[in-house]
């Protein structure tokens, strides 16, 4: 009895080193100690520094277990293509040590980027002019804004909706119009004037344009076809 208590206490004296080693790294080794973390938030904050934009990061998953040598490291990513940096991605990341590749692995990350938007108060439908009421301004993740925005209300306040919107959606730019002043047809004043003199004939549009566009007119002296820009809702102004 006594010599076969012996021989286990031998063994276990035998293995013993042998499941510390196991639990242990080589010398100069390490796991990740947030070096990843801290790379991959620096790339992304160095990407989108430039577009004033309120970054989070929702989620970041390190592809594997990484294992990192000690010391210094140069991180270098790759991204795709068409990524902005916001919204899902995966990117590829790499790691040297005195230019030996060191880890090659990937990242799954998720990132919040907030901006200052106009968006609707109440439902606007197809046709509605937009007034100071309808809109406010919140912060919005651009990931899910589905398009071009504004922050700045004076771009969407007195413009006409294309297509409806719904309460507390973002009103996107490509979805406004110019409310038309001047219609097809319509009897205008046809200005045209310098430092020196002015001179005003009667017109007719020939086209359809909101402040600021140019549209045809004819001139109904002399029937001639020429450009003119919309002054107001009787009025267009011609390069004199």
């Amino acid at each position: 009895m006594i010599q076969r208590i012996v021989a286990v206490l031998i063994c276990l004296f035998l293995m013993q080193p042998v499941l510390t080693m196991a639990g242990q790294q080589p010398p100069g080794i390490s796991a990740d100690d947030g070096r990843i973390t801290e790379a991959v938030t620096g790339y992304i904050s160095q990407k989108t520094d430039h577009l004033g934009l309120e970054i989070h990061i929702k989620r970041m998953t390190i592809g594997g277990h990484p294992v990192l040598p000690a010391g210094p490291l140069d991180f270098e990513f790759i991204a795709p293509q068409q990524w902005e940096g916001w919204g899902y991605a995966n990117l590829a990341v790499i790691a040297r040590q005195d230019g030996r590749v060191v880890l090659n692995s990937s990242v799954q990350i998720e990132v919040e980027a907030l901006s200052d938007m106009v968006v609707a108060v109440r439902q606007l439908d197809n046709g509605t002019v937009v007034s100071a009421a309808d809109v406010a301004v919140q912060k919005r993740d651009v990931a899910s804004a589905g398009g071009k925005f504004t922050g700045d209300t004076s771009m969407v306040v007195g413009k006409r909706i294309r297509t409806s919107i719904r309460a507390n959606s973002v009103i996107r730019t490509d979805l406004l119009e110019k409310v038309p002043l001047i219609k097809s047809g319509q009897m205008v004043t046809i200005i045209a004037e310098n430092e020196v003199m002015k001179i005003t004939v009667a017109g007719r549009a020939k086209g359809s344009g909101a402040e600021g566009d140019i549209i045809m007119v004819q001139n109904l002296s002399s029937l001639k076809d020429i450009p003119a820009t919309v002054v107001n809702s009787t009025t267009v102004r011609v390069e004199f």
